[in-house]
């Protein structure tokens, strides 16, 4: 009674609220046909990060990384892309997290980057695999010393009682390993191998440019590329 009382006597809100359903938004910045695209899409991947680098967007290399669990329900989450060349796109990661056990299941995922103000997205589908001990082990110690610790002192996904947990262990593993801690064996790096990319630009009237690149099994230009209806 006294929290429905409470409810009762709050001002109701009169500010103005513009509705969900009202937001739009004109895309007017550029273009994807298919004679200016390149033919292998890691080539207009490299151009299309390059000129999010460039532009100065928020974070260019943050990505969207789906996985699918056991239960067949799919989780997401924000990565950075650590590298890509012709053997696929690589981040970094805790291999005991939720993705980790979910790739450990099911290694097919997804990967998404939305660069907002250039009005672009792409999306990568492939078959997920560890990179080599050699590899993890060089980007481990090139990162910073507190990033270092910090892969020690959380074990990500799980539940803590509160943030106490990770400052003491964060402490235990700087007092433990000083300026040299070695790579965690439960952390290392994944690399996504892609047989399908989708590159979106934003058009007027909602007319958006989509072309979609699908791995075959030719020798010689292996990737056939489609335009798809927005």
């Amino acid at each position: 009674m006294q929290a429905a009382y409470i409810f009762s006597t709050l001002a109701p809100y009169t500010e103005p609220m513009t509705s969900l359903a009202d937001l739009r938004k004109s895309y007017e910045r550029a273009e994807l046909s298919e004679d200016a695209s390149h033919a292998n899409p890691l080539q207009q991947f490299a151009q299309w990060l390059t000129e999010a680098i460039s532009s100065q967007v928020p974070e260019p290399n943050a990505m969207t990384l789906a996985t699918v669990g056991s239960n067949l329900r799919p989780s997401t989450r924000v990565v950075l892309i650590k590298g890509y060349d012709e053997r696929g796109i690589t981040w970094f990661t805790n291999y005991d997290s939720r993705k980790g056990q979910e790739l450990a299941g099911n290694p097919f995922a997804a990967l998404q980057f939305h660069w907002v103000e250039l009005e672009r997205v792409v999306r990568i589908e492939g078959l997920v695999e560890k990179i080599s001990d050699q590899e993890s082990d060089d980007y481990f110690h090139s990162r910073p010393l507190d990033s270092r610790i910090g892969a020690w002192a959380s074990p990500q996904s799980q539940v803590i009682s509160g943030r106490g947990v990770l400052v003491a262990n964060a402490a235990k593993f700087g007092a433990k390993f000083m300026l040299q801690p070695p790579r965690p064996p439960h952390w290392g790096g994944y690399r996504l191998k892609p047989d399908n990319w989708q590159f979106w630009q934003g058009r007027k009237s909602r007319l958006h440019d989509r072309l979609r690149y699908t791995l075959t099994e030719a020798a010689q230009d292996p990737w056939v590329r489609e335009r798809l209806a927005p």
